[in-house]
């Protein structure tokens, strides 16, 4: 297969399941950030506005993370229900391209959802150059082994219905109970431990570094050494989903 038909399959791949449903029912829209908001406004309420900047930040990572795991109802659907992914194994398109458009569609299909808290974030956070760079840098890792973590899981499964039980979990599990939307501080120290076992931990304290909030202090000293952990983490983490996604996929039925 050529580059340039690989570009054309991926750019499809984007338009077909990204551009296309948004154009044909704008309310997909709302569900994606109806969550996210909907913790945000808890937030304010019980902290009496106190924690609005990192709710926000929170805001930003479930979308992206709803986002990257979303991707195992979509694949379902395409390889069970449209035996699309049947007709990609069978035309020239390697999986790789198949996967990359996909998951990129995804990121296409949030960035409205990623817009409303930006927006929301002007006047609240310190959006320096390197707050920016580390933000930014940071949702494309979550959204990178959410998207390969999503596939691979995908793959096993035989019924979009599942999907409705992993992906609303994976999503409790990594953005509901971690301290996502509150600082990490306000775990006692005894039982930090547990929160660290989840890697959108490690996301929020990045994010919460690089962008504190404005007019106040950062809620702990930057420590080039928890950031350098924050990263290697994430990074690792990514890898390893990635390696898997490869390697224990299930690309084609036995």
């Amino acid at each position: 297969m050529s580059e340039r038909n690989r570009v054309r399959s991926f750019f499809a791949l984007v338009y077909l399941n990204g551009i296309l449903p948004m154009i044909a029912q704008p309310l997909y829209l709302v569900n994606t950030i109806a969550s996210p908001l909907a913790f945000l406004f808890f937030v304010y309420i019980a902290s009496r506005g106190a924690l609005l900047s990192f709710g926000i930040m929170g805001g930003l990572i479930l979308t992206i993370l709803s986002t990257g795991t979303g991707i195992q109802a979509d694949l379902v659907h395409y390889k069970q229900d449209l035996k699309f992914q049947d007709v990609v194994v069978a035309s020239p398109v390697e999986a790789p391209v198949y996967v990359a458009g996909m998951a990129f569609s995804e990121f296409v299909y949030a960035i409205p959802g990623l817009v409303v808290f930006i927006l929301l974030s002007f006047g609240v956070l310190d959006y320096t150059l390197l707050g920016s760079l580390t933000l930014f840098a940071t949702l494309v890792l979550v959204w990178a082994f959410a998207s390969a973590l999503g596939f691979t899981i995908a793959t096993y499964f035989q019924d979009i219905r599942e999907t409705f039980v992993f992906s609303p979990l994976i999503s409790l599990v990594m953005t509901t109970l971690p301290p996502v939307y509150y600082p990490l501080t306000s775990i006692p120290t005894k039982y930090r431990w547990a929160a660290y076992l989840s890697p959108t931990t490690y996301a929020a304290d990045l994010v919460h570094r690089g962008l504190c909030a404005v007019g106040s202090a950062c809620y702990e000293a930057p420590s080039w050494s928890a950031e350098a952990l924050d990263w290697g983490v994430l990074v690792g983490l990514t890898a390893v989903l990635f390696f898997l996604a490869a390697t224990k996929a299930r690309w084609r039925e036995p």
